[in-house]
């Protein structure tokens, strides 16, 4: 956990901004094929309690249904990838690419590497999982 207490974010355009109250997890490095596809790249998320996230939005928050396992929040304006939800799970992903400013949150670790693109390799050193 890290010790920043409160994030702030937006999407590009600014139509869906938001604020986090901590714990926030240290980021994750997805590589999932859904991921990838949707983002252009992998994604680097924390994470939230949804309770303590608060969305300012004029309707321009959508959800996509991405995998029965869970939705992805973006911006319908601009296309901003925001959040992404567990449907099984009491916890909001933040898309650290939306955040402000992260603190001291770190890239932690890397998950569903056997998905990654193979135009790019994980040197960094960090811990790799086949899965979540």
């Amino acid at each position: 956990m890290t010790t920043i207490e409160k994030l702030t974010g937006q999407c590009a355009c600014g139509a869906v901004s938001f604020t986090a109250r901590g714990p926030f997890r240290d980021g994750l490095a997805c590589h999932c094929e859904t991921c990838r596809r949707q983002s252009g790249h992998f994604i680097v998320a924390t994470t939230a309690e949804p309770g303590r996230l608060a969305v300012h939005e004029t309707g321009e928050l959508a959800w996509y249904q991405a995998t029965p396992h869970a939705r992805r929040g973006f911006c319908r304006t601009c296309g901003s990838l925001l959040f992404w939800e567990p449907a099984d799970q009491a916890y909001m992903a933040i898309m650290l690419g939306s955040v402000d400013d992260p603190g001291d949150i770190r890239l932690a670790g890397h998950i569903f590497v056997r998905e990654k693109g193979v135009y790019y390799d994980i040197a960094d050193g960090l811990p790799a999982r086949d899965t979540e």
